[in-house]
């Protein structure tokens, strides 16, 4: 019997379908939709000391898990659309992580993201300004942004950690006004990520057209499958690849 070396746009095939069919298994031994779950992930890599070989990971691990999109740092966009090539969604963070950058700052950041090849664009409020109840200023800055990203999806960071559940009843109504696209928990870098009971009080204020996403914190693929049940869209995190992986062993 002869043997064949396959290269090119084969071995990618063949590559590809042992994925999928890994991801059965994985499915099959842990009753739930794993590939479904990893299509709601920003497979997500923040850390200040990234360097573009993990950043590259980064982008190799959403191509070959098909996750929503990649959220890396805003210095690497380019380079990473360049790579991806527009095999995976490239997302970047605005006025992260702390948001009281002046809105003019963060209007450059967002414009410069999207001239760089940016997919979608995750800001972060002026925390300040909620305890302040400077409503309006909210509302503008994210119109703002909104008006600059066009048609490329926003989505707005409220760090919950740091507010009172009336604020964040308060915040989803001007996510909804100012016509983001998302609503998001947390940085991951405030000191606390998503709760379950933060995405049922979002889910109870947002308006019609307001997708709501879960990060940091989520522990694994229970805590996934438990937020996209209560209707998450998105999940913020690295750990649902990183179980993938522990789980294709």
């Amino acid at each position: 019997m002869y043997g064949y070396a396959l290269t090119g746009s084969a071995y990618r095939i063949k590559k590809q379908k042992g994925v999928h069919d890994n991801l059965r298994k994985v499915m099959r031994s842990q009753g739930m939709d794993v590939k479904g779950i990893l299509s709601h992930v920003d497979h997500t890599l923040l850390k200040q000391t990234a360097t573009w070989e993990d950043i590259k990971q980064i982008v190799d691990d959403g191509i070959k898990y098909e996750t929503a999109s990649v959220c890396i740092p805003p210095s690497y966009v380019g380079q990473a659309a360049e790579y991806a090539a527009g095999r995976v969604k490239i997302c970047t963070v605005i006025g992260f992580p702390n948001g009281y950058n002046t809105t003019a700052v963060k209007a450059f950041e967002t414009g410069d993201a999207i001239d760089n090849g940016a997919d979608e664009i995750d800001m972060v409020i002026n925390l300040g300004w909620v305890k302040d109840g400077k409503w309006d200023e909210l509302e503008h800055e994210i119109r703002t942004l909104k008006e600059i990203c066009g048609d490329h999806i926003l989505k707005v960071i409220v760090e919950t950690c740091m507010l009172t559940d009336e604020e964040k009843a308060k915040m989803c109504e001007i996510v909804t006004f100012a016509g983001a696209d998302f609503i998001k928990t947390s940085t991951g870098f405030g000191g606390g990520g998503a709760t379950f009971e933060d995405i049922e009080l979002f889910s109870k204020n947002i308006g019609e057209g307001v997708r709501m996403k879960a990060s940091g914190g989520i522990a694994g693929l229970d805590d996934a499958e438990k937020f996209l049940e209560l209707g998450a869209d998105r999940l913020g995190t690295s750990r649902i690849v990183k179980a993938v992986k522990e789980l294709e062993k």
